[in-house]
C-alpha cells in the first residue's frame, strides 16, 4: 500500500483538521455509491479508509511516523525478542524479555529450563519431554508407556478490514490478506457494528499443533452523506428557498440509492422528515429509519429577493 500521506494528499506536518478535511473530500469523490460504473472505485475507497485509519488515529500516526508500523498498520520487523528490536513476525515464539539462548538443568524439582534473561518455567516441547522422562511430574511413564502432551495450539493473528456503510448494513463477502501470506474470504454479517470482529477458525499461526485463529476486526468507513444514529440514519439536504416557500421535491441519499422526498410549502430550515425503514437493520427484525433534516439554500446574491425582503421588513 502507498504512503498514507500520499494517499490523502497531505504533508507530514498536516494538522488533524487538515487530514480529516482531505479524507472527507476524497471519500465523497471516490465513494463506490457515487462511482457505480468504475470498477476501481472500491479499491481507491478502501485505500483512502486504510490511510485515514492510520493518520486519523493519533497513536497509530505516531507509530507510523516512527516506523513502528507500516502503511497497512502491521508491525514492522525490528529484530529478535531480547535484542535491540521489540517486534517479531514469526520464528521463535518466546515470553517477553526471553531470548533464544537458554540453559537446562536437572535437580530435585525435575527438569528446568532457564533463559539467558533469568526466566524459568516447565515449558513445552523438548524440555517438557525431558521433564516427563526424568521427573515423572508431567506424564512420565505410565504402564511402561510414555504419555506425551498434545501439541500446543498456534497463536491467533489480528487483522483489520474496512467496509462501506452499505456493506455493514446488508452484509457482504470480502477478501482479506493475512500476515501468513494467505488471502481468504470473510463473510460480513448484516448489521455488524464498527469495531466488531469476525473469527476465522484455523487461519492463524501454526508450529507443530493445531493452527490458531484469525481475528478480523471490521471498521465501517464514514459515509459522505449518511450518519448512523443507533439503528437510524441521519442526512442533511439543501432545499432552494423557492421550494421551501412554494413546495417541491428533493433527492435524498439512502443506502439503496437516491429517492424523491416531497417538500411541503412553507417548510422551515431545520425541519426533519422521517423515511420509514431506510435506516440500519435491527437485530431480529426490521430496520431503523432515515431522518432527513432540511437546510435552506439561499443561492447566490439575488437583487429581486433582496428588494422583496426589504419590502416585507418595511411593513
Amino acid at each position: 500500500m502507498r504512503d498514507p500521506y500520499d494517499v490523502l494528499g497531505v504533508s507530514r506536518k498536516a494538522s488533524e483538521a487538515e487530514i480529516k478535511k482531505a479524507f472527507r473530500r476524497l471519500a465523497k469523490k471516490h465513494h463506490p455509491d457515487a462511482n457505480k460504473n468504475d470498477s476501481k472505485a472500491q479499491g481507491r475507497f478502501s485505500e483512502l479508509n486504510s490511510a485515514y485509519e492510520i493518520l486519523g488515529d493519533e497513536k497509530k500516526r505516531t507509530q507510523f511516523d516512527r516506523g513502528e508500523i507500516d502503511a497497512e498498520g502491521k508491525p514492522r520487523f525490528q529484530g529478535f525478542p531480547g535484542g535491540s528490536g521489540g517486534g517479531q513476525r514469526g520464528g521463535f515464539q518466546g515470553q517477553p524479555g526471553e531470548t533464544i539462548f537458554e540453559s537446562f538443568s536437572f535437580g530435585p524439582e525435575g527438569f528446568q529450563r532457564r533463559s539467558s534473561a533469568g526466566s524459568q518455567r516447565g515449558g513445552g516441547g523438548f524440555e517438557d519431554i525431558l521433564s516427563q522422562m526424568f521427573s515423572g511430574s508431567r506424564g512420565g511413564f505410565a504402564g511402561g508407556g510414555f504419555e506425551a502432551e498434545a501439541p500446543a495450539r498456534g497463536a491467533d493473528i489480528a487483522v483489520s478490514l474496512n467496509v462501506t456503510l452499505a456493506e455493514a448494513a446488508r452484509g457482504a463477502k470480502k477478501r482479506v490478506y493475512l500476515p501468513t501470506g494467505k488471502e481468504v474470504e470473510v463473510t460480513i454479517p448484516a448489521g455488524i457494528a464498527d469495531g466488531q470482529s469476525v473469527r476465522l477458525r484455523g487461519q492463524g499461526l501454526s508450529a507443530h499443533g493445531p493452527a490458531g485463529d484469525a481475528i478480523v476486526t471490521v471498521h465501517i468507513a464514514p459515509h459522505p452523506d449518511l450518519k448512523p444514529d443507533g439503528n437510524d440514519l441521519r442526512a442533511d439536504i439543501l432545499v432552494p428557498l423557492e421550494d421551501a416557500v412554494l413546495g417541491g421535491t428533493a433527492r435524498v441519499p439512502t443506502l439503496d440509492g437516491a429517492v424523491e422526498l416531497k417538500i411541503p410549502p412553507y417548510t422551515s430550515g431545520g425541519r426533519t422528515f422521517r423515511l420509514k425503514g431506510k435506516g440500519l437493520p435491527i437485530k431480529g427484525d426490521g430496520s431503523g429509519d432515515l431522518l432527513v433534516t432540511v437546510q435552506i439554500d439561499l443561492g447566490s446574491a439575488d437583487p429581486e429577493l433582496e428588494q422583496l425582503m426589504r419590502k416585507r421588513r418595511g411593513k
